[in-house]
């Protein structure tokens, strides 16, 4: 294929030429690429969006934070920390690597965990070692659709996304190159979608019901907390410290909370933050966020993130249906 059909089919200007590694592939080496359309795609962007929000949710205790998933994730360092918290699993592995070698050895150690957890021996060429630390972002968002898929299955990713994709081959008479489609995320079906968030369905179509909801939260919140002599008349404005629901968390699921661990009387942003931090990891590791939550929404009182954390103590701790005026189950 000539030049100039190469830089049409990639549709890049054609002053810019290609990286000296896509002009040096080995004859017989295959290589794919994102064609610009590809990557503005809206459900493409869509689900770098989700998936880099869950890996920062699910990392937030370890003050980790993602902003490219091209970009930061091929040396394994967050891959090796995103693994272990998810599989609850400690992996023989260097913490710190900065030599390519030692990074590409971390990273290996990081895929041979992931692959054998995911039952994976050959992952069909979706990911691999040398993909993931030349920042193949194909590659990347594969394998991270697989570690959602297996270990927080209810994740809402966008469905059917689908890219085009350039694969281009070295051969004896030049670079070779076709189009395909490359499927990402499964087609949507009544019954593998995720549940509906009942708190966007409820505020969205049923505010009425919300301030029924308050009471009975209220209700029981003071139930749980008078024996600490403690008492909450507004759950959007009380919460957003941290330490009220910490001591309820406490109440709740048995923990003793010594005061090291955290600020009785925060007096900054980040105290607050540290507190709330604190619980959402707590009600993590119990299973009972269904949902990503911002400790900055709590602390900036957002009533809907703040109802989301009570509510799942609410469903686990719950008073009897009489009593509450709640129905069993989610709210309506």
């Amino acid at each position: 294929m000539e030049p100039e059909s190469l830089y049409n089919l990639l549709q890049l200007p054609k002053n810019v030429a290609l990286s000296r590694e896509e002009e040096e592939l080995l004859q017989g080496e295959k290589k794919k690429y994102l064609p610009p359309n590809s990557r503005k795609d809206p459900k493409f962007l869509e689900l770098q969006k989700v998936l880099m929000e869950w890996v920062n949710a699910t990392l937030l205790p370890e003050h980790i934070v993602v902003r490219s998933l091209e970009e930061d994730l091929f040396d394994g360092l967050i891959l090796h920390h995103l693994f272990q918290k998810l599989a609850g699993l400690k992996l023989e592995a260097e913490d710190i690597a900065l030599t390519a070698t030692s990074q590409r050895r971390k990273l290996e150690v990081v895929l041979g965990a992931a692959n054998q957890s995911l039952q994976v021996e050959a992952p069909l060429d979706r990911w691999s070692v040398d993909a993931i630390f030349n920042k193949d972002l194909l590659a990347t968002l594969h394998l991270l659709v697989a570690l959602a898929r297996r270990f927080q299955p209810h994740l809402a990713l966008p469905p059917d996304v689908r890219v085009e994709v350039v694969t281009i081959e070295s051969t004896k008479s030049g670079l070779k190159s076709e189009k395909s489609v490359e499927q990402l995320t499964e087609s949507s079906t009544d019954k593998d979608q995720p549940p509906k968030d009942i708190f966007d369905e409820l505020f969205k179509l049923a505010p009425e019901k919300v301030g029924a909801m308050k009471e009975a939260i209220l209700s029981f919140v003071n139930q749980k907390l008078e024996r600490l002599g403690l008492s909450v008349q507004d759950l959007d404005t009380q919460f957003a410290d941290g330490v009220v629901l910490l001591l309820l968390i406490g109440q709740l699921e048995g923990f003793f909370l010594h005061l090291k661990e955290f600020y009785l009387t925060p007096s900054s942003p980040a105290e607050m933050l540290h507190n709330i931090t604190l619980a959402l990891d707590l009600l993590k590791d119990e299973g009972l966020l269904s949902q990503p939550i911002s400790p900055e929404d709590i602390m900036n009182k957002d009533s809907k993130s703040t109802l989301r954390v009570l509510y799942s103590l609410f469903c686990k701790h719950k008073l009897k249906a009489n009593e509450d005026g709640m129905p069993r189950g989610t709210p309506n």
